[in-house]
């Protein structure tokens, strides 16, 4: 039997939760205990008397849920949860320690086996864990520069759709991937002109296919980039180089030669941000400028939806917590190499190499060590 806690989440605004009441009842019936703190599935519409009547415990205190021997979160713990870690800790959650250096050195220091959802991937190349929240910070992204983009919020005062006889708006998508796809799904759905750029041939050929004319595909390189965000109203960041730190695509001075009031949401936040001047920011105060240019940096977008987020994104940790849960982080992760690449933590010492190599930290190959 293996105590599984469920501590709420503490990032301002964060309103999602790590597991629902359909994985505790999953966890109990294989004979797992799950504590979940007080009222820590609330800002997901789940009350403390659904996740008992599943079969959990609710626990009082943040420290108690920590306590157990594993921990199922969404955000990557703040500085107030460093004291709760401990050599015999599996932590299961978004970590996104690239853009962490502080987190990635307690980790390592205090000996927990960190398993990272965003780094878990399949033989095709996918991140099956990642990939619900990007389809809602995807579209997200989106709905946010559109009323950024309004006159009041420091925006241009443009409509994405136009009307007749005025011109649409232009939205720049940095990347084609699962973030890229479903903004541009949302952006050419409220009748923007709108265009992707990306390195991979065989992705624009797959947009071009789903979207049609109704998409303009350029290949992502320093002079399209600059030519095409200038002309922009709203530039939407989605690259993603898996559990490294994000490439600097626009830099500070394409900055200064956008127009006053286009409006910048950088989903790459998590990963460092592909933008040269973005900063994470908040949901409490999610924007600042930049030479005029509005600049959206929130790190954790989909907290905002968490009924949808939360719903979407534990219908995928599940499984990955059920074999953790089973058979205890070295077992599972020998057993399932598509879980061994969560691992970014473990035995005192850092085994994910981008996150080594962003940090200059050693790395040690996991395999040594489980």
């Amino acid at each position: 039997m293996t105590t599984v806690g469920v501590p709420k989440e503490i990032k301002t605004r964060e309103y999602r939760v790590g597991m629902t009441p359909a994985g505790v009842r999953q966890l109990t019936a294989r004979g797992h205990k799950v504590l979940v703190e007080k009222s820590a599935g609330e800002g997901s519409g789940l009350s403390d008397a659904q996740y008992v009547a599943a079969g959990a415990t609710i626990v009082p205190t943040a420290a108690d849920a920590w306590g157990a021997e594993m921990v199922v979160k969404v955000k990557e713990p703040l500085k107030q949860e460093y004291g709760f870690f401990r050599k015999d800790l599996t932590l299961y959650t978004y970590l996104h320690l690239a853009a962490e250096p502080e987190l990635t050195k307690e980790l390592a220091k205090t000996g927990v086996a960190g398993v990272a959802y965003e780094t878990i991937q399949l033989d095709d190349g996918s991140l099956p864990l990642l990939r619900p929240m990007s389809e809602v910070a995807g579209r997200m992204a989106v709905q946010i520069g559109a009323q950024n983009l309004e006159k009041a919020h420091g925006g241009k005062g443009v409509l994405l759709g136009g009307v007749p006889g005025t011109r649409r708006g232009r939205v720049v998508i940095l990347g084609g991937g699962v973030v890229g796809k479903n903004a541009a799904r949302i952006a050419i759905g409220m009748g923007a002109h709108v265009t992707v750029l990306d390195v991979r041939g065989e992705q624009m050929d797959y947009l071009e296919d789903v979207f049609g004319a109704s998409i303009e595909t350029l290949y992502s390189n320093p002079h399209n980039i600059e030519e095409a965000v200038t002309r922009a109203d709203l530039v939407i960041g989605a690259v993603l180089v898996t559990g490294a730190k994000a490439p600097t695509l626009v830099t500070r001075d394409m900055i200064s030669k956008m127009e006053k009031g286009t409006v910048i949401v950088d989903v790459a936040i998590d990963q460092g941000g592909c933008i040269e001047t973005i900063k994470a920011t908040s949901h409490d105060h999610p924007t600042y400028e930049v030479d005029g240019v509005v600049h959206y940096g929130v790190p954790n977008m989909p907290g905002a939806v968490s009924q949808t987020s939360t719903f979407a994104l534990t219908n995928t940790t599940i499984r990955y917590a059920l074999d953790l849960a089973d058979k205890g982080v070295k077992a599972a992760s020998k057993a399932n190499k598509h879980l061994a690449l969560g691992l970014n933590t473990f035995g005192g010492h850092v085994v994910y190499q981008p996150v080594a190599q962003a940090h200059g930290m050693e790395f040690v190959d996991p395999s040594k060590l489980i």
